[in-house]
């Protein structure tokens, strides 16, 4: 059935009816707004938009893959600024022949995502497009922690990464290129596996600045670097190509370290610690803050683009 047979409150019952709330979750959907418990008194906020054809495809990732991803966007940033993920609103934006199942099955994906950090979904908006998209917004608790921004790196910190960076821009290599193996990677575009508690972590550890790793490590570090007025430096050798990368990367004719420095979608974190600060297993270092501006690799300007642009 189409989502034009079942009707827009029809499906909004069909949606719902998939849905769990935590227990930050004071009233969910229903009513003109949900209301979502903020023990802090301050509230994290993020905004992510996947559009088919540009973010996603259909005939690459099922629905509930696409709902994983749309949600691990999101939560990501929220982790990213030190906070615990507390609730997800989503604006659905659909073709009227859409498959009801097909809508289904992606709340089921975005509920799964959030259900890994205890959030859950609210509330959201659904209307008739001819181009599928989908809106949403995350909502987040700092627990009583100042926000960790972009702006706090300082000369002589360490710069640290948790979580994993070009499993998923080979992944999208690898569809484009019409193949579905190695499985790790294209499973890794499908569904990000973002490590949701190093962001909080880093907050309780002092971190001086964090970022969502989502367009690019060079290009997200940039955007530190700027903000905070440091030169970040990444050291090549502080990453390990895996066996499957480096086996697309040779059949496909990539050099491995343009997906591991400069590929999106994986949602790593990276982070700046002061240097008497013992990282914890799930960070590593990866480079250093110096006097200066920009971003370097192994001290030397990066040959080719930092990461994605979505107006490129």
């Amino acid at each position: 059935m189409s989502v034009a047979g079942v009707g827009e409150f029809g499906l909004i019952d069909r949606v719902t009816a998939r849905l769990s709330y935590g227990s930050t979750v004071l009233l969910g959907p229903g009513d003109d707004a949900a209301v979502v418990a903020a023990p802090d008194a301050r509230v994290a906020a993020s905004t992510d938009v996947l559009v088919e054809g540009r973010h996603f495809r259909r005939d690459w990732s099922a629905a509930r893959d696409v709902g994983h991803r749309a949600a691990a966007a999101n939560l990501a940033d929220i982790a990213a600024m030190g906070a615990e993920p507390t609730a997800l609103l989503v604006a659905l934006c659909m073709p009227p022949e859409l498959e009801t199942g097909w809508a289904e099955e992606l709340a089921d994906g975005l509920g799964a995502e959030a259900a890994k950090v205890g959030a859950s979904v609210v509330g959201g908006d659904m209307s008739a497009s001819p181009t599928l998209t989908i809106a949403v917004t995350a909502l987040g608790d700092l627990g009583g922690r100042r926000p960790v921004t972009r702006s706090g790196a300082r000369p002589g910190d360490v710069l640290a990464l948790a979580g994993r960076t070009g499993y998923a821009a080979a992944g999208l290599t690898v569809l484009s290129r019409g193949f579905r193996t190695p499985r790790l990677l294209v499973e890794a575009y499908r569904r990000p596996e973002v490590p949701y508690g190093a962001g909080p972590h880093a907050a309780r550890l002092g971190a001086t600045s964090m970022i969502d790793v989502s367009d690019g490590l060079l290009a997200d570090l940039g955007h530190v670097a700027k903000a905070s007025g440091v030169a970040l430096d990444v050291r090549r050798d502080a990453f390990e190509v895996p066996r499957q990368m480096r086996d697309a990367a040779q059949a496909l004719g990539v050099d491995p370290y343009s997906w591991l420095l400069t590929g999106g979608d994986d949602h790593a974190l990276a982070a700046t610690f002061p240097p008497a600060v013992a990282l914890p297993p799930d960070w590593r270092p990866i480079g250093r803050v110096t006097a200066g501006t920009g971003v370097t690799v192994d001290g030397a300007p990066y040959d080719g683009p930092a990461g994605w642009d979505h107006f490129r």
